[in-house]
C-alpha cells in the first residue's frame, strides 16, 4: 500500500481552461471508472459533438482500451466532479494533444508514462483522437494552463 500523499501532491493542476480537452477529461475520467462503454461518457460525447458523436467516442474507447492493454503502470484518475487533475491526466491530455504535431516526442514520453517500451498503437489512437477532435471543431491544442506546468508535455 502507498504512503498517503498530501492533497497538493495528488493534484497539481488545474483543470484546463480549454473546454474541449474538459470535455475529453470528463470522458477519460468516466471510462476509466465505468469502462469504456459508460453511457455517462457516451452521453458527454454525444452532447459535445451532436450527430457527428461516433467517430470520436469509438477513437476514445479504443485509446483507453489501448492504454489497458499496454500499461504496465497505474494511471491515476481523479474523480469526475474533482476541479483539479493527477499528474498523469494531465500528462495524458497534452500527450493526446499533441500527438498529431510531434509523434517522436509523445511517443518517448507516452513509453514513460505506461512503462513500457513501445506504444505505437497507443500513439496512433491518441493520433487519431487528437485529429477528431480538431475535425469536428474541437481542438485541443493550446490549453492556457499548460504553460504553468514544468513538464515538457
Amino acid at each position: 500500500m502507498r504512503p498517503t500523499e498530501p492533497s497538493p501532491a495528488l493534484l497539481p493542476h488545474a483543470a484546463p481552461a480549454n473546454p474541449y480537452r474538459r470535455l475529453l477529461l470528463f470522458a477519460i475520467r468516466r471510462m476509466a471508472a465505468g469502462g469504456i462503454a459508460d453511457a455517462h461518457a457516451a452521453h458527454a460525447i454525444f452532447t459535445g459533438f451532436g450527430l457527428g458523436y461516433r467517430r470520436p467516442l469509438v477513437l476514445l474507447r479504443a485509446l483507453m482500451a489501448e492504454l489497458s492493454r499496454v500499461s504496465t503502470a497505474r494511471l491515476t484518475v481523479a474523480p469526475c466532479c474533482c476541479a483539479r487533475m493527477t499528474r498523469d491526466e494531465a500528462m495524458l491530455l497534452d500527450l493526446i494533444a499533441e500527438a498529431p504535431f510531434r509523434p517522436e516526442q509523445v511517443h518517448s514520453v507516452m513509453t514513460g508514462l505506461l512503462h513500457v517500451r513501445s506504444c505505437l498503437d497507443a500513439l496512433t489512437s491518441a493520433e487519431a483522437v487528437a485529429s477528431a477532435f480538431a475535425d469536428l471543431g474541437m481542438p485541443l491544442d493550446h490549453d492556457c494552463n499548460s504553460c504553468n506546468r514544468d513538464e515538457p508535455f
